[in-house]
Formats: C-alpha cells, structure tokens, sequence
C-alpha cells in the first residue's frame, strides 16, 4: 500500500481508502462486513470512510465494531455529516450548529471512538449561514472530536470560501471528496485547479463509475441479476447515467487498454483517478472480502502517458465535463 499526504497537511492515508456507503447495514451482512474490514486492514488499507447517513447510521454501527480492537493510532477513520438521519425532522439535517454538534457525537458514540480523523460536510448547505458552520467545525476540532475538516461534492467558490473563513477560525479544510472516473471529470476544470492552489486533496468516490467500468454491463443487454444497475434500493437511480449502449460499448474497448497495462477493467480504473496528483485517494466499496484483495492491486500503478492517452481516445466524447453537474445534482433545499 503507497501513502500520500491529505491536503496542506501532516496527515498521510492509504491511497486505497475503504468506503462503505451502499453496502455496510443495507446490502451486505453485518458479518460478511466485518470480513470486507478485515480485507482491508490486511491488504494494508488503514483509511476508512464512511457517513451517518449511510443505511440511516447503521453503516458506522457496522464499521465501529469490525474496528473493534484496532489500535486507533493506525487508523484514519473518516465520516460526514449534512443528510437526514433519525426520524428526519426540521432539525435532523443540514449544516447549522445544532446538527453539526449533535451528529458528531452520534457518530463518536457509533463508530466507538473518541475523535474522528476527518470530519466531511456531506453538502453545501445553501439554507445556514456558511460562517455559522465553520463555526461549528472549527469548535468541533477544538474540543478534539475531529482532527480536520473536509467537504463533499461543494464548487471550487464554495471550497475556497470555507478555506478562508477556516483559516481565520484557526483550522484546517484539507480535503474535497468528489465524485471522479474516467467517465465523470466534472472536477478538472475548476475544482481540481482551485483545490491545488489552496492545499487541498480529493478524495473520490466511485472511481469505477457505480461499477460501469469493470466492464460487467454490456450493450444491448439487460443488467446482471443483483449487480447494482438492477437493484432499485442499492444505487440504480445513481448508475442511470451511465447505462446507454454508446457508453457501454466505448467502455467495452478499455479491455485491450487494460490487458496491456496487465490490470483487470476496475484496477485499471483506480489506477486511472490514482494518476491525477491532486487525487489523495479512491474510495473503494466491496461486498465480499475478494473484491478488496483485487482493487487494492491498483495501488502504486504508474499508468504511461501514451495508454493515458489510449484510454481518452477510446471514450472520446462520453466523457462527462462539465463543472456545473456539481452544483446541478447538489440540493438547492435542504431535504428534510
């Protein structure tokens, strides 16, 4: 496992970061959950990301104990906070300090720890004063309960703004977890420019596209039986995006590309986000202990600039680039 710094800062993570956004407390069994975890920490991973919102709490439930006897020193546990959870009443969501300050301690309880290493604005949250939140995390990470903080799918304006009133609070935003593939750049244009000017790293989520990119979903057919473009409830309204035949069948002519570089089609595509130098990590998901062995195999992979190249002349124009899907899949209201 290779380790890279997080933002302008002195913490290092595993460039291999294990998520368990759709499958710890939903999907997958508590058990079988615990053996992804212990995949993990046995292929060297020692970040770990997770959400109070995921499976409405039940996925840190999950994560706290498969981290159970741990040293926590070794670890980078990561969780977020902005989405409805409990019974989702006026005051169970957003970024007021009320929410912020009541979450963190749901989350510390949850996860059976005393801090979290990174505390995530899960959104911008376009109905509470930005400075009323920074507040809040800037109190959060002075009681201890969070080493730093970091944003989640905000515009490069947004970053920058929080980046500034954190350093008059006297704490670090280190950190923008995005979403970012092969097929969803909507990042480089202005995020990632903007995020490299003020010292801050990605850390992105669904670099295989929702599992487009392994290559499973083929054109002109339907999707496997329990793979998640067929499973209403684990992500199919997520994956819509991507499953027309011209996407699928550009991404059925990466399999030379990645024969060549001698990876399977997922490890070419963490590979792929793992060459971006402002990328600290991906985010990766698994529903059984194999698939961790498997993408944790793209660490360390230098891919060449001439099969960078190959790999942009095979998807050609289905690449998604534009900056403002940021702000058009962001909730303009808080959802409550």
């Amino acid at each position: 496992m290779n380790f890279r710094y997080l933002g302008n800062s002195g913490l290092k993570i595993s460039e291999i970061t294990y998520g368990n956004w759709l499958t710890h407390g939903s999907q997958v069994e508590n058990d079988v959950a615990t053996q992804c975890v212990r995949a993990a920490l046995e292929a060297g991973i020692s970040t770990f990301d997770t959400a109070d919102v995921y499976a409405n709490t039940k996925a840190e439930t999950v994560l706290g104990e498969a981290l159970k006897g741990e040293r926590r020193e070794s670890l980078e546990v990561f969780t977020k906070v902005y989405w409805p959870t409990g019974p989702g009443g006026k005051n169970d969501t957003g970024l007021s300090r009320k929410h912020i300050m009541e979450s963190i301690n749901g989350s510390l309880q949850r996860l059976q720890t005393d801090y979290v290493d990174l505390y995530q604005a899960h959104r911008y949250d376009t109905e509470t004063p930005l400075e009323e939140t920074m507040q809040a995390f800037a109190d959060v990470v002075r009681q201890g309960k969070a080493l730093y903080i970091g944003v989640s799918e905000w515009t490069a304006d947004q970053i920058r703004e929080g980046v500034a009133l954190a350093k008059e609070l006297g704490f670090q935003l280190i950190s923008s977890q995005p979403q970012y593939s092969m097929l969803w750049r909507v990042i480089e244009g202005e995020v990632v420019p903007t995020c490299e000017e003020l010292g801050v790293s990605q850390i992105v989520w669904s670099p295989i596209a929702q599992g487009v990119l392994t290559g499973k979903y083929q054109p002109g057919q339907q999707p496997p039986e329990g793979s998640r473009a067929a499973d209403e409830k684990g992500g199919a309204d997520m994956i819509k995006r991507f499953m027309n035949d011209e996407v699928l069948t550009r991404v059925q002519g990466l399999k030379p590309v990645a024969e060549e570089a001698g990876l399977t089609m997922a490890q070419l595509a963490v590979a792929w986000v793992l060459q971006n130098p402002n990328v600290a990590a991906a985010l990766v998901g698994a529903s059984r202990p194999e698939q961790v062995a498997e993408n944790v195999k793209a660490a360390g992979v230098k891919l060449e600039p001439e099969l960078m190249k190959k790999i942009d002349d095979v998807l050609g124009d289905v690449v998604e680039r534009d900056p403002g899907k940021t702000t058009e899949t962001a909730p303009q209201q808080r959802v409550a």
